[in-house]
């Protein structure tokens, strides 16, 4: 039996990953990149938005995979990059409460909020190489009709309490 009195207590984090959500890229032709992920993949167009995004879906979730016109010219030495890997947590307390969580063991967050097309409220932050990924709830399903949420619901905001306490309409 192993002496309990001198072990160390280990905290537990709080947060509780739901599942990988979806992965956002930056591709050198957008169109291109479209149409082997519609055409030969399977995947739906589900929105586009001002800055040349496009968000594809294989069922429900809003999207899986989002595409951005790459910055190739500007980062020749790097290529293409992974803009962001997303993770999905159940509730926007369990997200606030990750967030805080993160904060207080020293992880930047680079940002927090609801940006546009899925509805999501979500926040960024770095792993300890720099890379980015995203904790996110809530994100817009799609059903039969194929339908997403118009620019106009988009309602962007700049912090998950501001997520919270202007929630998106249920349906559209």
């Amino acid at each position: 039996m192993p002496d309990t009195t001198t072990a160390k207590s280990v905290e537990v984090s709080p947060i509780k990953v739901r599942k990988i959500g979806h992965l956002v890229y930056e591709v050198s032709d957008v169109e291109r990149t479209v149409k082997f992920w519609t055409e030969i993949m399977g995947f739906k167009i589900s929105d586009r938005n001002e800055f040349g995004m496009v968000f594809l879906r294989t069922a429900s979730d809003h999207h899986t995979i989002a595409v951005a016109p790459g910055q190739a010219k500007e980062r020749q030495d790097q290529g293409l990059r992974v803009d962001h890997l997303a993770l999905e947590v159940a509730s926007m307390d369990e997200l606030i409460a990750a967030r805080d969580y993160l904060k207080s063991k020293g992880v930047r967050v680079t940002w927090e909020g609801r940006r546009g097309p899925g509805g999501n409220p979500g926040f960024h932050c770095l792993d300890p190489d720099g890379f980015e990924f995203e904790l996110y709830t809530e994100m817009d399903q799609i059903d039969e009709r194929g339908v997403s949420r118009p620019p106009n619901q988009w309602s962007r905001v700049g912090s998950l309490e501001d997520a919270k306490a202007k929630p998106l309409p249920k349906s559209w």
